[in-house]
């Protein structure tokens, strides 16, 4: 089993799709490394040589920002704006969807379960 950026990836599935499930690789950047490698995407990981696998990381450590780095930036972004005070920051400090969705009904992802108000029936 290939540990890339600190995942496990599946060994029976081929690079491209097994390179996906590394958080912030998707479907453009996991083509643009197996160009870059010059490792046919139709190949497997199992079949990869440890050199193969060793020159994936590399590139993946020198040229992207994934899982744990990229979590973190996010976070921060989210903080930072949460911090100014400023209209996305305030929803996000709510709970609230952020650009501009209706709350009058849906937004249940972000709100919650419905909770009931009494005397609300009629």
């Amino acid at each position: 089993m290939a540990r890339i950026a600190g995942v496990n990836i599946p060994t029976n599935k081929r690079v491209v799709i097994a390179l996906q499930y590394i958080h912030g690789i998707g479907a453009k950047l996991a083509q643009e490394i197996t160009e870059k490698v010059n490792i046919a995407p139709e190949r497997r990981v199992n079949e990869l040589s440890d050199a193969e696998v060793l020159q994936i990381r590399e590139t993946i450590d020198r040229d992207y920002m994934v899982e744990g780095d990229l979590r973190r930036d996010t976070a921060m972004n989210i903080k930072r704006l949460m911090d100014l005070g400023c209209y996305r920051g305030l929803r996000h400090r709510r709970g609230l969807p952020v650009r501009g969705q209706r709350t009058h009904t849906n937004a249940r992802t972000r709100k919650g379960p419905a909770k009931p108000i009494a005397g609300k029936k009629k």
